[in-house]
């Protein structure tokens, strides 16, 4: 059976291309006391549980970045939320 894109789910040692809408130290746009002390983004054509696009925190960068390719090393799951990271 074919997996839609709903279905798809990010899994550790999977390659990722990321797109960084939130960079390494800056402020959310509507909320200014979010600090992203990471660059966090999405995954393109992922859909999470949320209805959004899967969302993503990029480690082991020291700088802000537009965009990331690189491998999934962990899954956070959490339990206060419908959407892993």
């Amino acid at each position: 059976m074919k997996q839609t894109d709903h279905e798809k789910r990010p899994a550790p040692g999977q390659i990722v291309h990321v797109v960084i809408d939130r960079p390494m130290n800056t402020y959310h746009p509507e909320h200014k006391d979010l600090f992203y002390p990471v660059n966090y983004g999405y995954i393109e054509g992922i859909i999470a549980p949320d209805g959004e696009e899967q969302d993503v925190y990029v480690l082991g960068v020291d700088h802000p970045v537009k965009e990331f390719t690189g491998k999934i090393i962990a899954v956070i799951h959490r339990l206060n939320d419908v959407e892993d990271k």
